[in-house]
């Protein structure tokens, strides 16, 4: 079965996001009353497995392989289901 998941990345509480810091004082020298920007990579992957239990352990591994720094970041796997 094809399924299809969203991966959020984003960084542990109490480290430093210089990309969001960046974007909210643009956002503020706009005018916007902005009181903080965090910013988080979302990941769209359609794969293939023989299970619901599979793919997330799947999911769980290539986050922890690549797609998320153990020591900085969290993330959150979404499985939008089967197509």
């Amino acid at each position: 079965m094809r399924y299809r998941a969203r991966i959020e990345v984003s960084l542990k509480p109490g480290y430093s996001d210089p990309e969001g810091n960046a974007t909210k004082k643009s956002l503020v020298e706009l005018q916007y009353d902005v009181e903080s920007v965090k910013v988080s990579k979302v990941y769209r992957i359609v794969l293939n497995s023989d299970s619901y239990e599979s793919v997330r352990k799947t999911l769980d591994e290539m986050c922890k392989r690549l797609l998320a720094n153990p020591t900085r970041d969290e993330y959150d796997i979404q499985i939008e289901g089967s197509l």
